[in-house]
């Protein structure tokens, strides 16, 4: 597992690169960085995140909560390009009522199901990013973005394996920040909140499976073929 990020104030952050592949390479580093919320950037978090290699930096945020805690980058980083696109649905009430009782061992199939438009613009934003690297993050960084991460790294080929741990670290990583600054809270309810089942990036993997393989769902969301390779790209050489 590719080592944690040091961008002060980040709890949840790491580089897509590094991962094997299922025919024996690893994925290039310093392209594509996922994370936990911006907002809680030191000047020397934001410093280290330029420094780092991050040309583009998107968003994922549900508009109610980018507007509670607006993103450091525009104006700490302007020379940066920001993108602040909302990826399940355009408000936290919307998604809730889309994704009611939805298991958290089903809850990315479900994403893959219910929410096309918006994996779309997202990836699609992705592809068509200039050179160098590219950071994405939600609020937690686990579950959009864990998303997004997964669905990378299944396009670049990484074992299923690798995929599912990389989504289970977020957990672990944001346990002991989380307990503190919840503390008033049921701390069971706060771990189950941060649980991110290993059995969820399984269950996606054989979901694009029976979908005709990941090519064939990202095409049928509406990607173009030159904006597949270009994902691809961003981890293969």
């Amino acid at each position: 597992m590719p080592a944690a990020l040091a961008f002060p104030g980040l709890v949840n952050v790491r580089d897509l690169g590094g991962y094997p592949t299922c025919d024996g390479a690893l994925t290039r580093t310093h392209s594509l960085v996922r994370a936990d919320d911006l907002w809680q950037l030191t000047p020397q978090g934001l410093e280290a995140l330029a420094d780092y290699g991050i040309r583009t930096v998107i968003d994922l945020r549900w508009p109610e909560e980018a507007a509670r805690n607006p993103n450091p980058v525009p104006q700490a980083l302007p020379q940066m390009r920001f993108l602040h696109i909302s990826l399940l649905t355009h408000t936290e009430d919307e998604w809730r009522l889309r994704s009611r009782d939805v298991a958290k061992e089903l809850w990315k199939c479900t994403v893959l199901e219910r929410v096309r438009q918006e994996l779309r613009r997202v990836l699609a934003a992705i592809a068509d990013a200039a050179p160098g690297g590219l950071l994405f993050h939600c609020v937690a960084g686990k579950d959009r973005t864990g998303l997004i991460a997964a669905l990378l790294l299944a396009l670049a080929e990484v074992e299923p394996q690798a995929i599912a741990s990389d989504y289970a670290q977020s957990g672990p990583n944001l346990r002991e920040t989380y307990l503190k600054r919840y503390a008033d809270a049921d701390p069971e309810r706060i771990l189950e909140a941060l649980r991110c089942p290993e059995q969820g990036a399984h269950n996606m993997l054989q979901f694009l499976q029976d979908a005709g393989g990941i090519r064939a769902y990202l095409r049928d969301i509406g990607l173009s073929d030159a904006q597949v390779l270009a994902l691809r790209a961003r981890l293969r050489t």
